[in-house]
């Protein structure tokens, strides 16, 4: 299996375990560190991470080429979008739809589906491609298991603060994946001189450098 295949699946082990923790159902009709987002919501969200998957490889695919990664973020309509835009209200939602039925139950869905992928992805040629309707456009498997990687990696951070636990530690080889991916997007949002001076040179680095 492909090696960003082992860490999508690591990463999204990680969320079911944190999903799991006590403290998400105790907190689960709680505000999260997320503007206007729930933890319950949250937690869907999350979890849609691998149920997205899912859904993808089932998709028909289109003639056509598959885009880069980079082009991919540079057409996405939601990087930079306020809270109240429709993108984010719509991802909000389905959050909260996922998560409608407890925490107990979307723990299950989510082990279930993590179990189906384990195998799933394993069988998927390396060439797959699959296509995005909401874009619309296509994207090598391994690069769509990109994203939702540093979704995964992301959101788990956004619940483990929101409910008071410690975000999860991923292996290297799913965690570099991450921060690679968010390092280019830097660079392509902020310039590689700031990018470069944050991580290098405190006293002339920027305010900030966010990637997304």
């Amino acid at each position: 299996m492909a090696a960003i295949r082992t860490a999508y699946l690591t990463a999204a082990r990680s969320a079911v375990r944190l999903l799991d923790d006590p403290a998400v159902a105790e907190r689960w009709g709680r505000p999260s560190a997320l503007a206007e987002f729930g933890v319950a919501g949250l937690a869907g969200h999350l979890a849609s991470q691998v149920f997205q998957v899912e859904t993808m490889l089932a998709e028909p695919v289109p003639p056509g080429d598959p885009i880069e990664l980079l082009e991919h973020y540079a057409r996405g309509s939601w990087l930079g979008a306020s809270v109240d835009d429709d993108v984010n209200v719509g991802i909000r939602r389905v959050g909260e739809s996922l998560a409608q039925e407890g925490p107990d139950a979307l723990v299950a869905r989510t082990t279930e589906a993590v179990e189906r992928l384990t195998g799933a992805l394993t069988r998927e040629p390396a060439e797959r491609v699959v296509h995005l309707a909401r874009g619309p456009w296509s994207l090598t498997l391994d690069d769509f298991l990109t994203t939702r990687l540093m979704e995964l990696a992301v959101h788990s951070d956004d619940l483990a603060v929101s409910v008071g636990v410690a975000t999860p530690e991923l292996p290297a080889d799913a965690i570099e994946p991450v921060l690679s991916l968010l390092a280019r997007l830097a660079v392509r949002r902020h310039g590689q001189p700031a990018v470069l001076r944050a991580l290098a040179r405190a006293e002339r680095a920027p305010d900030r450098i966010n990637a997304i």
